[in-house]
């Protein structure tokens, strides 16, 4: 069992930068991939980007790739997506995510879901 939080979000300008934190429960938090969802009002929900067990491979959609930076510190049991340039269709809300297959990160099929944390872009 993995329990996952989120933190960090908020409202920011069209243009301004967050820091999403997801600290995970346990001690195995290095055998999970790890992955960033968001979901915006009335739209389904997105996989933003997504990190494989020992950072080697990440994942990034089209619509964030080369303004959202994910990564992990397996030491510390937490994953980061790091928001720059954030526009206001980003506005969502955000959810981390662990997967125990080690393989297809662009994939739903997660196991362990937090909460969710609100990112609230303005124009």
């Amino acid at each position: 069992q993995v329990q996952l939080v989120e933190s960090g979000g908020g409202l920011v300008q069209a243009g301004g930068s967050l820091r999403l934190s997801c600290a995970a429960s346990g001690r195995t938090f290095s055998s999970y991939a790890m992955g960033w969802f968001r979901q915006a009002p009335g739209k389904e929900r997105e996989l933003v980007a997504a990190i494989s067990r020992s950072s080697i491979i990440t994942y990034y959609a089209d619509s964030v790739k080369g303004r959202f930076t994910i990564s992990r510190d397996n030491a510390k049991n937490t994953v980061y997506l790091q928001m720059n340039n954030l526009k206001p269709e980003d506005t969502a809300v955000y959810y981390c995510a662990a997967r125990g297959n080690p393989t297809g990160l662009v994939t739903s099929e997660y196991d362990y879901w937090g909460q969710g944390t609100q990112v609230t872009v303005s124009s």
